[in-house]
């Protein structure tokens, strides 16, 4: 036998051995399966019957795929965001793993931040199949079947705004300083968290239905990720590095880059759909969910800043602004 089948042999021998288990059970097992497919592996055949409209409007399909494909895009981001909490997995070319690393490096949370941002490059990129690649007509019909869901709901976007960043920098811009500087705890500070403002009734400013289901079912969740990770998040890793290593070109631009891709880019291509298919002149549609998308997804009225010792007084003032006037309104 060849002395490199040998070798491997044994290495999965020492491998099952140090888990009290036999390895002649599992090659009796790899004898016996079935060599794996794609369509198995990626489970094709189940993720096809994901897509259930709730009208007959042909449309309504391209609106269901592209909002699955974005949940996929958020779970790989906060697949990154987890290994920069935890530092990366070191596991041996045997398969052994060794834990978690100690320490963080420059080189390794540029890279992984940079993976996050190709996520969201590729989403506000490919936001042209919700923009122009439906017929207005059609949405504005099968909408009104959709309520009170809303995108507003999806938790794990809101995941990736709390491991990015510490939960002061979420709060309402409004009332923001009277939590800075004051160790305030974070249950305190959810009860302002930003977005609260994007899911109130236009008239009376009461909770809509939307906002209230959502923080039924996610409030408790967010505020234990907020707590889990007021250490670990990406502005804590970085300010964990050696002072030398903060000023690294490539890490500061990552970060720009991280900010502006999840708090001008993806909202903003929000509004530029909205504006597409709400703005009806004089008197817009409103959200499925009721939300108040006029002065919700705009940046420049929220300012929120993942990292705002990064910025310049001048950048934070017209946050979001050169988008707008490049992309909505062709200055």
């Amino acid at each position: 036998m060849d002395q490199s089948i040998t070798g491997k042999i044994k290495l999965l021998e020492e491998k099952y051995a140090q888990m009290g288990q036999d390895i002649n059970s599992y090659l009796d097992g790899l004898l016996l399966s079935n060599y794996l497919t794609y369509w198995d592996y990626v489970q094709v055949d189940t993720l096809l019957t994901l897509q259930n409209p709730k009208t007959d409007f042909p449309d309504e399909l391209i609106f269901i795929v592209y909002h699955q494909i974005t949940e996929l895009y958020f779970k790989l981001s906060l697949h990154e965001l987890d290994q920069i909490a935890n530092n990366g997995r070191k596991i041996e070319p045997n398969g052994q793993d060794l834990g978690w690393n100690e320490t963080i490096n420059a080189t390794f949370l540029t890279e992984r931040i940079m993976r996050v941002n190709r996520y969201f490059e590729a989403l506000t990129k490919s936001f042209e199949i919700m923009i122009d690649g439906m017929e207005k007509e059609q949405f504005l019909r099968y909408r009104m079947a959709l309520l009170p869901a809303s995108g507003f709901q999806s938790a794990q976007y809101r995941k990736i705004e709390i491991q990015c960043t510490d939960f002061i920098n979420l709060v309402d811009k409004d009332v923001r300083t009277e939590f800075t500087g004051k160790n305030a705890g974070i249950e305190d500070m959810f009860r302002f968290i930003y977005w609260n403002k994007g899911a109130t009734e236009l008239a009376t400013g009461k909770k809509t239905l939307t906002l209230q289901q959502f923080e039924k079912k996610y409030g408790a969740d967010f505020i234990a990720l907020a707590k889990k990770h007021e250490q670990s998040n990406i502005w804590r890793k970085y300010k964990s590095l050696p002072e030398a290593d903060q000023k690294n070109p490539s890490l500061i631009n990552a970060l720009k880059q991280l900010d502006v891709n999840v708090n001008i880019n993806w909202p903003l291509v929000h509004y530029k759909t909205a504006v597409r298919y709400l703005q009806q002149g004089a008197s817009d549609a409103a959200a499925t969910g009721g939300t108040n998308w006029q002065k919700y997804l705009p940046p420049r009225f929220q300012k929120r800043i993942f990292y705002p010792e990064i910025w310049t007084e001048a950048e934070k003032e017209d946050w979001g602004k050169g988008w707008v006037e490049t992309h909505v309104f062709k200055v």
